[in-house]
């Protein structure tokens, strides 16, 4: 799998580069090691640059995080990342039967693993910002690799495919809103230095 290929196959042709996901022959390490790993940093070290060096702040101000803190927070923001993957695998893998589709979690996990690919792409405009927005707005991507991916590797029938992505969809956004709350708390704010 090489990384390059496979994010502009993605983001370009989706449909075929499900199709070809599916055809591979994947292990957790394998998927996190080559791929997870890699691309989730994008967003934690662009934060880390954005927050920590560039800095940001409302009405023309700057303000900085503190190193230590920045570095704190660019790990855990990684770290939660990997864990999201694979609490996402999970869900997809225990609801699968539910909705008639087949139930090996190395697929729930590859839906898992190169559904978020546009969010971390879109997280190098972490490194100013005031643009994170569009990082953010790249991310909305995933919502449509996610409907085309989750029936071509699940396989669910057709009339159960709609509600058993709007389930994942839907716990997609509740990780990520879990996930934003969790790296709130544990980086005080007095140490957010803003």
């Amino acid at each position: 799998m090489n990384l390059v290929e496979r994010v502009k196959g993605l983001v370009v042709d989706p449909k075929v580069e499900w199709r070809a996901i599916d055809a591979e022959e994947h292990t957790v390490q394998d998927l996190y090691t080559r791929y997870v790993m890699i691309l989730a940093a994008i967003p934690a070290v662009a934060s880390f640059i954005g927050l920590c060096i560039v800095g940001s702040g409302p009405f023309g101000s700057t303000h900085r995080m503190p190193l230590a803190a920045g570095v704190a927070y660019a790990a855990l923001i990684y770290l939660l990342t990997l864990g999201w993957v694979y609490v996402l695998a999970l869900v997809i893998h225990s609801f699968a039967p539910k909705f008639e589709g087949h139930g090996d979690f190395i697929d729930a996990l590859k839906v898992a693993a190169f559904t978020p690919t546009p969010a971390w792409i879109g997280g190098i405009f972490g490194l100013v910002p005031s643009l994170s927005i569009i990082g953010n707005l790249i991310g909305l991507y995933s919502v449509y690799l996610l409907y085309v991916g989750l029936p071509t590797l699940t396989e669910p029938p057709e009339d159960k495919a709609l509600p058993y992505f709007c389930v994942v969809l839907l716990t997609m956004i509740v990780l990520t809103v879990v996930f934003y709350v969790i790296a709130a708390l544990m980086i005080p704010a007095p140490l957010r230095g803003f």
